[in-house]
């Protein structure tokens, strides 16, 4: 104990010789550290100034009603009883749901079938790969533009080669029941590469000497799929499933260039309900506002569900 005492009594008399009070050293912040969040912050000042900001005040906004966007009256949630009364905003809801769950279906069904398919080594699979993903990379107005071009009752590429094969092609865009599965096909044809690409990134993950063994103990390749790559795979299918439920929810762009929300508004989304009330003739910005905190609803409580249910799943 002694030796031990030593040090600190020795320091103790270099501060008293020195006739100046002992400092205690300051800790140095660890430059590791805080690299990152300065990183960061700049995306998050830009993320916060037009995400956070602008999502707060919807929620203040609609408990006013404004016409004009400069004059507001306190009306409580009485948006909120007009939206819930409204029967044109449930019907889009319907319609909402209906896509969503379409588009949503399809699209863990296709990716997970293309992500299968392009993780096979096989001569140019990189050329696939790339194809697959690049109508990810177009504009959703131009895609519309597009698909409503080769749609077109008329002389729309779909309509010429199906009279090509004696076949007389229907108004695809023009008949509501038609219609929202066009919205589903686009919306799948302009998503599912992207999503491909998350279900090949979680197949890379896994040990190839897991399905290597499973091999050598006789499983099929049925068996491996099911016992070995769907529930090593369910981590990226829950990233998949919220991201297209979100997609899904706020299809807007190449909807309102493809069909305009017609015919007799059998494609018209939520989003776009929104739209038209914060921007057409009568313009209701509280009411636009409410719309936006329903969709928020729905999409925070749809993924909630499907987080919950992933993370249950993972621990059994």
């Amino acid at each position: 104990m002694l030796a031990d005492t030593q040090p600190d009594i020795a320091e103790g008399a270099r501060s008293m010789g020195s006739g100046a009070p002992a400092r205690r050293r300051r800790p140095r912040l660890n430059r590791q550290k805080i690299a990152p969040y300065l990183f960061i912050l700049p995306n998050m000042l830009v993320f916060a100034i037009f995400t956070i900001y602008p999502a707060i005040n919807m929620f203040n906004m609609s408990l006013y009603d404004s016409r004009n966007g400069r004059t507001f009256r306190w009306v409580g949630f009485d948006n909120f009883t007009e939206i819930a009364t409204d029967s044109e905003f449930l019907q889009v809801l319907t319609q909402t749901v209906v896509f969503t769950i379409g588009f949503v279906g399809f699209t863990v069904l296709f990716a997970t079938l293309f992500a299968l398919l392009l993780n096979d080594s096989f001569r140019g699979r990189t050329f696939f790969r790339a194809v697959i993903f690049l109508p990810s990379l177009l504009s959703a107005v131009v895609i519309g533009l597009l698909w409503g071009w080769m749609f077109e009752r008329t002389n729309g590429l779909v309509n010429v080669a199906l009279g090509s094969l004696g076949i007389t092609g229907p108004g695809w865009l023009v008949q509501d029941h038609l219609a929202m599965g066009v919205v589903i096909f686009v919306g799948l044809w302009m998503h599912t590469g992207f999503y491909t690409l998350i279900m090949l990134a979680g197949l890379q993950g896994i040990d190839p000497n897991v399905h290597e063994a499973a091999k050598v103990d006789g499983a099929t390749t049925w068996q491996r799929f099911t016992k070995i790559t769907w529930p090593l795979l369910r981590p990226t299918t829950l990233v998949v499933l919220i991201l297209s439920t979100i997609s899904g929810f706020q299809a807007f762009d190449f909807i309102w260039t493809l069909t305009g929300g017609g015919p007799v508004g059998s494609t018209t989304l939520l989003v776009q309900y929104i739209y038209e009330r914060g921007f057409s003739t009568p313009t209701r910005y509280g009411l636009a506002a409410a719309g936006g905190v329903v969709l928020f609803g729905f999409v925070f409580v749809l993924t909630a569900i499907n987080f919950a249910y992933g993370r249950r799943k993972e621990a059994a």
